[in-house]
């Protein structure tokens, strides 16, 4: 039987959508199969029905010719030859009843008989075998829901043992019935064609004895086809045999694996963090109303850089996210465990996943940032992700200030105060940049902001004052109030920095935000820093929000920013600000330097890599 057509025992534990949208072609193949046979059972039945009357009414007709002897006819004399005649014809008929009789014996015993025993033994058993397999399958979906819905602290250990036995139990249960079950099908394949055959087989062979004796001519006519149906039906039957024992085997040889086949979060093997793509089962947080949410267990899986996501026994999947350029972090939710959370570029677009164990839930934030990188694009993609994974694992080194890091090399290309002539063509625009040249392989990622003990005395020294994240002071003077144009104070978290060898594109803003969010997720660092960004028409400023003193001030961005705008006014007051900013290497003004002026130390030294 061709692979298609055959349902793999190997993959009755897995239960993918995939094995069961084949399992419903094969009950649908059972289906019609059943109601097939019941109307051709019921045909042969009415031919067995038949010829029993044909027997009984020669029984009948040759008893009728016999009782005309006994008849007191009044006007009987001279009929002697026709009582002769009609007793010849009576032992004549007797004789084509004897052989009606063994004709519908035969009929009985090698049409109808075997018919009756295919419908009653095979296709009753698929039935009683598809329920136990619907039940099997329920247990394990309660078992499973039991088993999500652990707490993630403070578990009860025996509370936890319970349902594990509990799941693995259902499991193995669900497995041994899904390959009894599967192991029918298949059968049934082969059994099938033997019943549509043998009926007719034994029917023709009972036509061809009762007419041999008249018609030897037809019988040898017929002789050649009825051994080639006879070694047909032979060969299917050895078929039958041997696929009965390989399936016997299989199933032996997969149900001696050990217990922790069937229970869950108790994988052995490491994780593998260069996948392209996964897939498997996860739970999924839908809202089903304005604060109350519902886990639903549904099979998920790329396809390319796209997330899908197929019910069960659905024919094909659905789109469920894009993955390109989008974020995937580990969170906390609803006190469960192994959670992570996709979110879109755009940011307004985000779901939150479950993962059955701890190997799947790394994996899976693994596999979906290697393809959030597009890294599946690429024209060997495990490479790529190998070597992205190994220069990730080396850059995720903690660290706990925000002292310049002289690691990586910085580009001799970064843009000085008048280091690039406006209009200059020789200035090539390069073309997408590599990971590598955006950021230096094992630079150090930064997920905390500490602030120096010299700047936190210099801000909240005897007799200073504390910032305002709101910009109202004690004394405001009235040249502030008139240059601040606007204010408003958001609360954000701090996740995390890292050196860039250029900051001034889009291109390096995305890569670092993926390489910080995957260290994260490596090193399972939840914990986020809290601050106030204050924006103002001046400056930009990140606040503590307990002790109110400043971690960050950025306003050179702002204040060159107004001085663009005023000098686009007057054409020489434009040219005279391009002489005295620094620009990038495209001729464009290089912005978010610190206020500190650190990276503008002078025309004769290098700046350092820029902070994302």
């Amino acid at each position: 039987m061709p692979a298609a057509n055959k349902l793999l025992l190997e993959e009755a534990l897995q239960d993918s959508p995939q094995t069961r949208s084949l399992l419903s072609v094969f009950e649908e193949d059972a289906g019609t199969l059943t109601s097939y046979t019941n109307q051709l059972l019921e045909s042969m039945q009415r031919v067995f029905g038949a010829q029993n009357e044909m027997a009984l009414a020669t029984e009948q007709l040759s008893k009728q010719l016999l009782e005309y002897e006994k008849q007191n006819f009044a006007l009987g004399k001279g009929d002697e030859e026709v009582i002769t005649t009609l007793q010849h014809f009576a032992k004549t008929v007797e004789e084509l009843n004897a052989l009606h009789s063994e004709l519908a014996t035969q009929m009985a015993d090698r049409m109808v008989f075997p018919m009756i025993q295919f419908r009653e033994k095979d296709l009753t058993e698929i039935s009683t075998l598809k329920e136990i397999f619907g039940i099997a399958s329920d247990e394990h979906e309660g078992a499973m829901v039991k088993y999500s819905r652990l707490p993630k602290k403070k578990e009860n250990e025996k509370m936890k043992a319970e349902v594990v036995k509990e799941v693995a139990y259902s499991r193995r249960k669900q497995h041994q019935a899904a390959m009894q079950y599967y192991c029918a099908l298949n059968a049934l394949q082969y059994r099938k064609r033997v019943a549509m055959l043998e009926p007719m087989l034994g029917y023709t062979h009972a036509q061809i004895n009762f007419f041999k004796k008249g018609m030897e001519l037809v019988s040898k006519k017929m002789d050649s086809f009825l051994v080639s149906v006879t070694s047909m039906t032979q060969s299917i039957q050895a078929q039958l045999d041997a696929e009965a024992e390989s399936m016997r085997l299989s199933q032996r040889e997969l149900l001696s694996v050990e217990d922790t086949v069937y229970m869950p979060d108790c994988d052995r093997d490491p994780v593998n963090r260069t996948l392209i793509q996964k897939a498997g089962y996860l739970n999924i947080r839908n809202k089903t109303g304005l604060v109350t949410t519902a886990w639903d267990r549904l099979f998920f899986f790329s396809q390319g850089g796209n997330l899908m996501c197929q019910p069960r026994g659905a024919v094909a999947g659905g789109m469920v996210l894009d993955l390109d350029n989008s974020s995937v972090m580990a969170v906390e939710c609803e006190d469960r465990r192994y959670c992570f959370q996709i979110t879109s570029p755009n940011g307004k677009t985000s779901i939150i996943l479950q993962a059955e164990s701890k190997r799947e839930y790394e994996e899976w934030i693994c596999t979906l940032n290697n393809i959030s990188r597009q890294i599946y694009l690429t024209e060997n993609p495990e490479a790529v992700a190998i070597r992205l994974n190994q220069s990730a694992i080396q850059a995720v080194t903690p660290i706990t200030s925000f002292e310049r890091r002289q690691e990586g090399s910085p580009n001799p290309d970064r843009a000085k105060p008048g280091g690039v002539v406006p209009g200059d063509v020789s200035t090539k625009v390069p073309s997408a940049p590599e990971c590598e040249d955006l950021i230096a392989p094992g630079t150090p990622i930064q997920f905390d902001i500490m602030l120096p003990a010299s700047e936190f005395l210099d801000q909240n020294r005897t007799g200073g004052r504390r910032t305002n994240p709101f910009g109202e002071t004690e004394t405001n003077s009235a040249s502030d109030t008139g240059d601040t144009l606007f204010q408003q104070v958001f609360a954000v978290r701090f996740l995390g920095s890292m050196a860039v060898r250029s900051g001034h594109t889009q291109d390096v803003v995305y890569e670092a935000m993926r390489q910080v969010l995957a260290a994260r997720a490596i090193h399972n660092i939840f914990k986020t820093t809290e601050c106030h960004l204050m924006v103002t028409s001046t400056c930009l400023r990140l606040i503590d929000p307990q002790t109110q003193v400043i971690r960050i001030s950025i306003c050179y961005t702002i204040s060159l920013g107004k001085e663009i705008i005023e000098a686009k006014k007057d054409p020489q007051a434009l040219a005279q600000l391009m002489k005295s900013m620094p620009l990038t290497n495209d001729g464009k003004f290089l912005l978010l330097e610190s206020e500190t002026g650190e990276a503008a130390v002078g025309a004769g030294q290098e700046t350092l890599e820029s902070e994302a």
